[in-house]
């Protein structure tokens, strides 16, 4: 009996969060949504989305190339502008870009979606411009952009969604990418609460992998030769070139595990701007759901073996 009602408590529960959440927003067509990194994956993805639905999207693109091809692919509402995120000055004038097109209206939304992760390799491989580089683009500007358009977020009581990533639950490889990706965590939980009373919610998306340039190999393993071969030979005997080479196949492994369905994040990002009662976390693909999750609650003494059983052995421990 005891175990009947906890099961009906459960269902019960289950079924209020889902009901809760389905509920969206109405009249969202007149609004703004700020969005950075749309050359191409997720950003690129959201913009046309976003767009098809009827919202009024500002797509901000690295490149003219990427500018140019949203507008292809969107109507005439979807507005686009070049920004850098790492360079003050480019954020500032992609800010009063928007500030002039939203007028009074505020910015409903600003997804922090721009990310650089091509950093992947040993820490005892890179320097420190290696790490700044990511830096820059995932924490660094991202803050940038979001402290400029924070007066026109306020005026619109809107929504900001920033993208992290499993890694910052789990780091699972050595590079810039998982403490950029931690510091996004921290900067978000300071954000919420912190506009809270301005009726402004914060949202985070911790995608798995997804095949986007994050997850493809090739520029992965480009660089990866690049920091084996400007080692110390000292570095480079404690390490071995067995260990280079494991490495270099975990890499390409990024390919094959990665999944194809970028609506499955695209999509998160939208409920976070459009539903009633947004989450405060997205964990979009069921690796994060199965594995990372799971793995970065457990005891560090079993999350570290299920990390190292399968990691390359340098060839200094070994000797």
């Amino acid at each position: 009996m005891m175990w009947l009602l906890l099961l009906v408590l459960a269902g019960l529960i289950l079924l209020y969060r889902w009901y809760r959440q389905s509920q969206i927003l109405e009249n969202l067509s007149h609004k703004y949504v700020f969005i950075t990194g749309c050359d191409s994956g997720f950003g690129n993805l959201l913009a046309k989305q976003l767009d098809k639905s009827g919202m009024k999207v500002l797509a901000a693109c690295l490149t003219e190339e990427g500018a140019e091809n949203i507008k292809k692919e969107t109507s005439s509402r979807l507005k686009t502008v070049i920004l850098d995120v790492t360079q003050s000055q480019s954020v500032s004038s992609a800010a009063k870009w928007t500030t002039d097109i939203v007028g009074d209206e505020g910015l409903w939304g600003l997804v922090n979606n721009a990310g650089f992760g091509i950093a992947l390799a040993p820490n005892a491989w890179q320097t420190k411009s290696d790490f700044s580089k990511v830096l820059e683009v995932n924490l660094l500007g991202l803050f940038d952009v979001t402290v400029n358009l924070l007066p026109l977020i306020i005026k619109a009581r809107g929504r900001i969604v920033n993208v992290s990533s499993c890694v910052a639950r789990l780091s699972v490889l050595g590079g810039g990418y998982s403490p950029s990706k931690f510091g996004v965590e921290a900067l978000s939980d300071s954000l919420r609460r912190e506009l809270r009373d301005f009726g402004v919610k914060v949202s985070i998306i911790e995608p798995g992998a997804f095949r986007t340039l994050m997850c493809t190999h090739k520029p992965h393993i480009k660089n990866l030769e690049r920091l084996w071969l400007s080692l110390p030979s000292q570095i480079k005997d404690y390490f071995g070139e067995q260990y280079y080479q494991e490495y270099a196949k975990r890499l390409v492994s990024l390919d094959s595990t990665a999944s194809p369905k970028l609506y499955c994040v695209t999509d998160c990002m939208e409920h976070a701007l459009t539903a009633v009662y947004p989450w405060t976390r997205y964990s979009p693909g069921w690796d994060c759901k199965l594995y990372y999750l799971p793995v970065s609650y457990l005891p560090t003494v079993l999350s570290d073996y299920l990390l190292c059983r399968s990691s390359p052995k340098p060839a200094y421990g070994h000797m």
